[in-house]
């Protein structure tokens, strides 16, 4: 009887184009001089990136994608950890008492915790990083951690939708570094050190965080799908006035968004729509779509016609409101007025 339960096989290790290592060839790629170069973490990140059940490549141009993905993912590490500085026991909220978007990326979480642990089990390390990466990038950085960077740091500090995204945003930690500890173990072990102190502190120590399957909400995810179909053409449309040099930021906009689609304009209108858009303004109208109108083939039903934002700057927020100024505190808007006290 063999002295093991199971057995991973892998193919050969090839240089970047696809020759087999040799003295000869000299291209052989020490894993001590990767380690050398890059750090310990890129060069199990590659492993993790790799279909290990294949022959798999390693060149300097591979390894330097590998650390881009990296390092793209400790930014999105680096947004929590430095938002997360203050959070306490105090600012947590209960996912009932949350917004939709905060109860959006629970429901990510929830399908997250899922596929996490199906890979794991059936060591499939590639799609663990790949699922992982494309959440923290995608979701998180690029667009929820974009929309919210503003409650965190511009909304009072017991405000409803500060704290829910603060526990949110606790949960994500606790839930990506215990999911990427086997594949970014030094790295995952340095984010959880610097909330966790003692001995006995280690993210190694840690079991993959309990996610309840009450987090999971169909309805909401498809309704949060539209939403970011219809975000899409505003952002595809504002960039293309950045480019002109017509705005230099999102915020001195304020665009005029018709949809043709009743449910979707239903959608936006249940939200802060200019809020998810990163606009001072944002009018949602059914009225038939200009001529002029930015699209994007892919999204049907969804027209864009720029507007500026009118009013003054708020020096606090940057939104360009027309009550700026028209508080006590000189030069702010009102959210920012009752935020300084």
């Amino acid at each position: 009887r063999a002295p093991y339960r199971g057995v991973m096989t892998c193919g050969f290790t090839l240089d970047d184009k696809g020759m087999k290592m040799s003295k000869s060839l000299g291209n052989i790629i020490a894993p001590e001089k990767v380690i050398k170069q890059y750090g310990a973490d890129i060069l199990r990140l590659w492993v993790a990136q790799v279909d290990y059940t294949a022959d798999q490549r390693i060149g300097d141009e591979i390894l330097k994608g590998v650390a881009d993905s990296y390092r793209r993912l400790r930014n999105t590490m680096r947004f929590m950890l430095g938002s997360l500085g203050e959070f306490t026991e105090a600012d947590r909220v209960a996912p009932a008492d949350m917004g939709e978007l905060e109860r959006w990326v629970l429901h990510r979480l929830a399908e997250l915790d899922h596929h996490v642990r199906e890979s794991y089990r059936k060591l499939d390390f590639q799609a663990v990083w790949q699922a992982v990466f494309t959440f923290a990038t995608i979701d998180l950085s690029s667009f929820y951690f974009d929309i919210r960077n503003d409650a965190l740091s511009c909304g009072a500090e017991g405000d409803a939708t500060r704290r829910a995204s603060l526990t949110v945003l606790d949960l994500l930690y606790q839930r990506l570094t215990t999911w990427l500890a086997p594949i970014l173990t030094f790295t995952m072990e340095e984010v959880w050190l610097e909330r966790h102190s003692g001995e006995d502190a280690s993210v190694h120590l840690q079991d993959f965080p309990d996610t309840p399957a009450d987090w999971r909400d169909e309805p909401l995810a498809a309704k949060w799908e539209a939403i970011r179909k219809a975000r899409r053409v505003v952002t595809a449309a504002l960039e293309v006035q950045r480019r002109d040099k017509v705005i230099g930021a999102s915020l001195e906009a304020a665009p005029v968004v018709h949809v043709r689609d009743v449910e979707m304009l239903d959608a936006l209108k249940s939200v802060d729509f200019a809020d998810i858009c990163i606009t001072s303004a944002v009018t949602l109208t059914d009225d038939p779509i200009p001529a002029e109108a930015f699209r994007l083939p892919e999204t049907e039903g969804v027209g864009v016609v720029f507007e500026k934002a009118t009013g003054e700057k708020c020096q606090r927020c940057w939104k360009i409101l027309p009550d700026v100024g028209t508080h006590s505190h000189p030069g702010t808007c009102a959210r920012c007025d009752a935020a300084l006290g």
